[in-house]
């Protein structure tokens, strides 16, 4: 197989196998490769004492706590989920989705997600996760909205006393394109309307904003201006035009929106248009907008204000 796309320490570990070994194991059968690396866990863990697990809680940056007051977490998320409308179906996600949840549907890298032994991943996004249950539910029946909290676990290092896995509230939903733009603007203005709820209930007193951004759509800037604007032009949370924004490019489609506290300074959600349960349907048609809050900068960002 070719090497050429792999790492520097993919190759130092493939040389040191026997000729052959990673081709023999990428052909081999799923249920075979699951029993071999099943076996070698299972060697691996006979070996592990109570001190070798102790001493991974306190360096292994997976499995450490979260820095956060649980009780302050849970009346927050519990009144989240009161401010949602009633047409938004609540999921309680499973621990793992499928393997390439996120890397089949989105530019992600397998690289920066906990992949398991048994062809799944630990959910390190549940917008992913709840877009292919939108994506299930949109056979057999009418636009779909839907929400999860969830912890979620993401390989790459935050850097120094950042936590490898926190908290995300999702919004998913999905909707038949209706032409001109109608139903991306129609599900901007959904939710950013309980965003701004959230933010104007929870945090009223940290500066909170919506930021939106247009990314190359003529036909979406126009949407914004004639209809999604004038949906926020009363009194509340401001939703500012951001169109110099780069990040979510390539990844969001059409549209991207930010949730801010503290005029800006701190960042505690992201979304925007994308063209997954198009991709997972097979029907282009398909129009899905995402949105997250981090409920633990939420209530960092809040304590003591």
């Amino acid at each position: 197989m070719d090497g050429g796309e792999l790492s520097a320490g993919e190759r130092r570990v493939w040389a040191a196998l026997p000729a052959g070994t990673r081709d023999a194991l990428a052909g081999m059968p799923a249920a075979d490769l699951r029993t071999l690396l099943l076996a070698v866990a299972r060697d691996r863990a006979a070996d592990v004492r109570p001190a070798d697990v102790l001493r991974r809680w306190r360096e292994d940056r997976f499995v450490r706590p979260a820095q956060v007051d649980p009780r302050a977490l849970a009346r927050v998320e519990a009144r989240m989920w009161r401010l949602l409308p009633a047409d938004v179906e609540g999921v309680e996600l499973s621990p793992v989705a499928p393997v390439g949840t996120c890397s089949a549907i989105a530019p992600v890298s397998q690289n920066r997600i906990v992949t398991t032994m048994r062809a799944t991943e630990v959910v390190s996004d549940p917008t992913n996760a709840l877009a292919v249950e939108a994506a299930e539910r949109r056979r057999r029946s009418g636009e779909v909205h839907l929400a999860a909290a969830h912890r979620v676990l993401r390989a790459q290092d935050f850097g120094p006393g950042r936590s490898a896995h926190f908290r995300l509230f999702t919004l998913v939903s999905s909707a038949r394109d209706a032409g001109s733009g109608r139903t991306e603007a129609r599900l901007l203005i959904r939710h950013l309307t309980y965003w701004r709820t959230v933010l104007a209930e929870l945090a009223p007193s940290a500066a909170p904003r919506l930021h939106v951004t247009v990314l190359d759509d003529p036909l979406l800037r126009d949407r914004l201006a004639d209809t999604v604007h004038p949906a926020f032009a009363a009194e509340g949370v401001p939703l500012r035009d951001e169109p110099d924004r780069e990040r979510g490019r390539g990844y969001y489609a059409g549209c991207a929106l930010r949730l801010t506290l503290l005029d800006g300074a701190l960042e505690v959600g992201d979304g925007g248009l994308t063209d997954w349960t198009a991709r997972l349907t097979g029907d282009a048609k398909e129009r899905c907008l995402v949105s997250c809050l981090a409920t633990e900068r939420l209530v960092a960002g809040t304590e003591d204000r």
